[in-house]
């Protein structure tokens, strides 16, 4: 091995940490083993994962590098984040789960929301979608023919991408 280089080898011990180091190493531009802290969220949730942004600031916390701030390397993000994904952390809301979150905003059982209603609940609740987001959401949503969400039929769509 060459003076010049103090790489830290990194195993990769299964499918999980494959799955994880893959997802790392497309953001892993200097080809370093190192990302910007910026891009955690989005590895996380490429994985699978739907952390809030606050949940993405603690694992934030949890792997920049504080030799190099602003930065994360591949040795300490790999067995922190195949900690959280083998937990069973931040998992997706199951389909039972939305229908029920779905059937509370429709207290009269329409079986469908209007595109005005829930344009203002994405974009002023909680953590609120910006309009790319929301554009995303409501392009698989919206029923062409009526403008509505037929929300069983949207939660069946998310479920069906989600396992392919």
């Amino acid at each position: 091995m060459d003076d010049d280089q103090d790489e830290i080898i990194v195993p990769i011990n299964n499918d999980l940490e494959r799955r994880i180091a893959d997802a790392f190493e497309v953001f892993d531009h200097a080809g370093n083993k190192s990302i910007d802290i910026r891009e955690i969220g989005t590895i996380i949730r490429g994985l699978g994962c739907c952390p809030t942004e606050a949940e993405v600031q603690e694992i934030t916390v949890g792997v920049e590098d504080p030799a190099t701030p602003g930065s994360v390397h591949l040795s300490k993000f790999l067995p922190y984040v195949s900690q959280l994904i083998t937990e069973h952390r931040y998992e997706p809301a199951s389909p039972e789960v939305l229908l029920e979150a779905f059937r509370t905003l429709d207290p009269e059982q329409h079986g469908y929301l209007t595109k005005d209603y829930m344009s203002t609940l994405m974009t002023q609740g909680g953590e609120p979608f910006n309009q790319d987001e929301l554009d995303e959401m409501l392009e698989i949503a919206i029923d062409p023919q009526t403008q509505t969400i037929p929300y069983e039929y949207y939660i069946n769509q998310l479920m069906v991408d989600e396992n392919h």
